[in-house]
């Protein structure tokens, strides 16, 4: 367990967090969801230079199949290729596949693109399409990416040397969404069967626009471009990752221009920099999604769904958003964020009402409140301690647990995140755009991190997975949002925006996945 990082507010700012009352709710001066900071990406594009990068946590591996979190994602994104991607709007567009089309409900055909090659002049094409895929959904390698196992995909048939076919036990409507981050991700068959999987993981090769250089762990991942990419070789000369977890030393050295840019941050972090000389903020809509995992399952107070519908009455999720975002998000009634597909407009958020929650607490058997724990990863400190401060309010006493990022991700992955405790607070980014990305975790009894065993949500949440007809899909979408908010097995928060402060030299544009996708970024 770690200590939580500096807040950066003052501390009257924190009791306004801690203890809001009905009318009043929170409003930082000068913040909101605009600012006076640009969000264009600004400057004139020149080629070369070195682009350097501070996010929260160092790498855990190089081995794309093997990653499980945004800091892996972000460096690796820059050497591997999927099969799909989603562009600076959103839009499932092309990559490694040139198009796809489903042959059928269980088969999904993709045509790849001819010419590419790996790093090491391995080419790539379906035999390397089959090998990716099938080594990503074989036991042995312990993937953490379950989207494919989840979806009942069975393997890969080579068509010929540019087309292949992704077979699945059963119908599996958004394979090609699942293929637009790591589920699609292709590896060089040839050099993970000469050199093993250990040295992969510590010297890739993928076919992307950044060849890996060099990883220290605990100091840096160097990248150079890839003058031979498929789409063109990148502006940059350079590419570097350096882990860097606590905001405030970010940030500092962004003011320094000891970095170029700081990726995973949100609005309470950026705020005191917003304005500043040589320093912009791009935002975009994100699609990052808050929420507080209850323990409906073991005996006690949160096994009754009275108690669970009083914690979302007594959060004020307004004016956490204000608080904690700065303004950068905004309230939603469940899990979905609005740029999600399968977001129900008719489902309506909590209202933050103290009293409702203590009637409902009464009600239950707890006049007086109870106790309980609730934990979080060290990037959501803040957000815990503002959370159980409302509690208090109402009688809920709260024992805050911090943790390291990549020590909580594990907990979460082991044992549906019991180990984390009764309550713990997380986030979740669906990174096919699909609603269905957003539950395949936390809903269904045998999913990874559930604890929420519902027969109805349960079906509705299959109907998501396998229906190929989109009204059918819509239709369980929306009675399951219903369902989630009557039945509260979460404490339902925010979404929150994407906020990437760089320096005014940097030209790059994000879209809400916020992976640092860097081919197109340059330095001016």
């Amino acid at each position: 367990m770690t200590a939580s990082r500096p807040n950066p507010f003052s501390r009257r700012d924190f009791m306004r967090a801690s203890a809001l009352t009905a009318a009043g709710g929170v409003l930082l001066a000068g913040c909101g969801t605009s600012t006076s900071a640009s969000t264009s990406t600004g400057g004139s594009k020149s080629s070369g230079g070195t682009l350097t990068v501070a996010q929260p946590a160092d790498a855990t591996t190089m081995d794309p199949q093997l990653q499980g979190d945004v800091a892996d994602m972000n460096i690796l994104i820059n050497m591997f290729d999927c099969l799909t991607t989603r562009d600076s709007q959103n839009r499932l567009v092309p990559q490694l596949a040139t198009s796809w089309t489903a042959i059928n409900p269980t088969t999904w055909r993709f045509t790849l693109r001819k010419g590419v090659k790996f790093h090491n002049g391995e080419p790539f094409n379906a035999a390397a399409m089959k090998y990716s895929i099938e080594r990503l959904l074989d036991p042995k390698t312990s993937s953490p990416i379950v989207e494919f196992a989840d979806a009942g995909v069975t393997g890969v048939n080579v068509i010929d040397e540019y087309t292949a076919d992704i077979v699945s036990s059963g119908p599996a409507p958004i394979i090609p969404e699942q293929c637009a981050l790591f589920d699609g991700v292709m590896v060089p068959p040839s050099y993970i069967q000469e050199k093993g999987a250990a040295y992969f993981a510590q010297h890739p090769v993928g076919t992307g626009p950044f060849k890996f250089v060099q990883w220290q762990p605990g100091v840096q991942v160097a990248m150079a471009a890839n003058p031979d990419y498929w789409g063109g070789a990148p502006s940059l000369d350079q590419l570097v990752f350096k882990p860097v977890p606590d905001s405030a030393t970010a940030l500092a050295s962004l003011q320094s221009g000891e970095v170029d840019m700081v990726t995973g941050l949100v609005g309470s972090d950026v705020k005191p920099i917003v304005g500043a000389s040589g320093i912009k903020l791009a935002t975009v809509p994100g699609i990052r999604c808050y929420a507080v995992d209850l323990d409906t399952e073991s005996a006690g107070p949160l096994a009754d769904v009275r108690v669970r519908q009083a914690l979302n009455y007594a959060v004020d999720v307004k004016a956490l958003v204000q608080v904690v975002l700065a303004g950068y998000g905004q309230q939603i009634a469940t899990m979905f964020p609005p740029n999600a597909y399968g977001y129900s407009s008719t489902v309506t958020p909590y209202p933050y009402d103290p009293q409702k929650a203590k009637q409902l607490l009464a009600e239950a058997g707890y006049p007086n409140g109870f106790s309980t724990e609730m934990s979080a990863n060290s990037t959501n400190a803040l957000l815990l301690q503002a959370i159980a401060g409302q509690l208090a309010s109402v009688g809920v006493k709260v024992s805050q647990k911090t943790y390291a990022v990549q020590t909580f991700t594990q907990m979460d992955y082991a044992n549906h995140g019991n180990a984390l405790g009764p309550t713990y607070v997380f986030n979740n980014s669906g990174w096919s755009m699909d609603g269905y990305s957003y539950l395949q975790s936390y809903i269904r009894p045998t999913s990874r991190s559930s604890r929420w065993n519902n027969a109805q949500a349960t079906q509705l949440v299959t109907t998501e997975q396998t229906s190929v007809d989109p009204a059918t899909r819509l239709n369980a979408f929306d009675q399951l949002q219903t369902l989630m908010l009557e039945q509260a097995p979460f404490i339902f928060l925010y979404v929150s925006d994407l906020v990437l402060p760089m320096s005014t030299r940097v030209n790059f544009k994000p879209n809400a996945l916020g992976m640092q996708a860097m081919n197109n970024a340059s330095v001016s």
